[in-house]
């Protein structure tokens, strides 16, 4: 059902004239015949006021589908830093009714998932601000550093905190379950690796080279890694080595090669193969992992000059490539970070 006739059912509902809905809005009947009749849509100023004459939401004035309702709910994760309290239950509320659907389970579960997440992050955010602020006011105190270890995921020297013995065991189940599907390999062996669990990681990365022998770059840069991860530093750099031969002209090649010196901690070996990556991908708009790494790459190296010029360029894509608003959640903390910059250069 369109607007108009959305509209003349709820006034027929009231058992308004046209004329006279038209006089609690404060335009002409002859405004009201036109939506009515499909001719003109309402000024978007005058929906919050058709809700509140009808007793409705927005929402219902537009009849809006499921999917739309699905996908309005992950663009306001995407532009909010903050949900409020009765927009996070009326969401939590709306998406486990979805949930019971077949037809929307997937969506559902994967946007609760989100919604969880969003409120993770922002408390995330909060746990760092006022741990750090302890910190500094009493840095005896343990159980502060545990929030902030916890919160942003801060190394602690206990293998028993950092190993990640559950998210293995969790993608081994996963892989186990859909050995045809390539995405579960990549979590399984890159926390493998992290674990230096290299024996295991080696075997499934034979199952994923039986599956897809002709992913060059994930299978050479997870030799060697697997090699590092062996303490064989000249295996690791001859596959790398050998890697940028066969690979050469390709985006991702240069991406792991970067990735690669930057995980030896060879920063300024590693700038150039994340600029060539990002100079030649041809995905528009262009995802800024690599502007990403280069940024923390100066910050590492204490170039505070180079990485406010990163910092422009990050802003500069998101805002030409990816038509980011000035709202946009990712945009500010970039622009956010630049300015804290530039005010430590003054």
């Amino acid at each position: 059902m369109e607007l108009g006739e959305k509209i003349k059912e709820l006034r027929l509902k009231r058992r308004w004239t046209q004329e006279e809905l038209a006089n609690e809005l404060g335009v002409s009947a002859q405004t009201v015949s036109k939506w009515e009749n499909q001719i003109i849509m309402p000024d978007i100023t005058l929906l919050p006021v058709l809700s509140e004459l009808f007793g409705i939401t927005i929402d219902e004035l537009f009849n809006l589908s499921v999917e739309q309702k699905l996908k309005r709910i992950e663009n306001k994760f995407e532009i909010t830093d903050e949900l409020t309290d009765n927009e996070f239950q009326d969401t939590l509320d709306y998406l486990k009714i979805q949930k019971e659907d077949p037809i929307y389970n997937y969506n559902a579960t994967y946007l609760l998932a989100y919604l969880y997440t969003h409120r993770l992050m922002g408390d995330a955010k909060k746990v760092k601000r006022y741990a750090q602020e302890a910190i500094k006011l009493d840095p005896t105190k343990k159980d502060t550093q545990w929030m902030l270890s916890k919160a942003c995921n801060y190394y602690s020297w206990d293998w028993n905190m950092n190993n990640h013995i559950d998210a293995i065991d969790f993608y081994k189940e996963v892989v186990n379950k859909n050995k045809d599907i390539i995405l579960p390999y990549y979590y399984l062996i890159d926390n493998l690796i992290i674990d230096h669990r290299t024996d295991e990681a080696e075997y499934y990365l034979k199952e994923f080279e039986k599956l897809k022998p002709d992913y060059k770059v994930m299978i050479y840069s997870y030799k060697a890694s697997i090699a590092l991860g062996r303490y064989n530093e000249k295996e690791a750099d001859e596959i790398i080595k050998k890697l940028e031969e066969e690979c050469s002209g390709d985006s991702s090649c240069y991406f792991e090669i970067g990735q690669y010196y930057a995980k030896k901690g060879e920063y300024q070996k590693c700038i150039p193969y994340y600029e060539k990556s990002f100079e030649l991908t041809n995905r528009k708009p262009r995802y800024i992992d690599e502007l990403l790494s280069i940024r923390d790459i100066y910050n590492i190296l204490g170039d505070i000059n180079n990485q406010i010029k990163t910092y422009d360029r990050i802003i500069e894509c998101l805002k030409v490539e990816w038509k980011s608003s000035d709202e946009d959640v990712d945009l500010k903390e970039m622009i956010k970070k630049r300015d804290e910059l530039l005010r430590k250069m003054k």
